[in-house]
């Protein structure tokens, strides 16, 4: 028999989602980058039920969750990361944390949609 936690990834990324959900919906508001960048690794392994068409996603996707969680080292926020591109004028930018954080948040929109959809049929 497996390990319960290892067994059970859908609870372990709605259970790190909703943490979020109560952060934003608190008064502070405040996403740290920290917990949302491991909210966000534990969707990686979905990519890998999708197959090798989107291995491509796959690797893209690990990689900019691992920058926000070198950046989380060093930057608090995702407020903050959005503010230090915007005065470093690098949100454009390849690489920039922010870019990175929307390339996350595209990843994250993907694989919810494809799982919506296969839930509609």
């Amino acid at each position: 028999m497996g390990d319960l936690e290892t067994e059970k990834p859908l609870k372990k990324i709605a259970e790190a989602f909703k943490e979020l959900e109560a952060t934003i919906n608190s008064q502070t508001q405040e996403v740290e980058v920290a917990p949302f960048s491991h909210a966000c690794s534990l969707v990686s392994p979905l990519f890998g039920c999708l197959g090798i068409a989107f291995k491509f996603a796959e690797m893209d996707y690990v990689a900019k969750v691992h920058d926000l969680a070198e950046a989380s080292k060093s930057i608090g926020t995702l407020r903050s990361v959005l503010d230090n591109d915007i005065e470093r004028n690098s949100v454009r930018k390849a690489g920039s944390h922010s870019r990175n954080l929307l390339r996350v948040k595209r990843g994250l929109d993907m694989v919810r949609v494809l799982f919506e959809q296969i839930i509609l049929t």
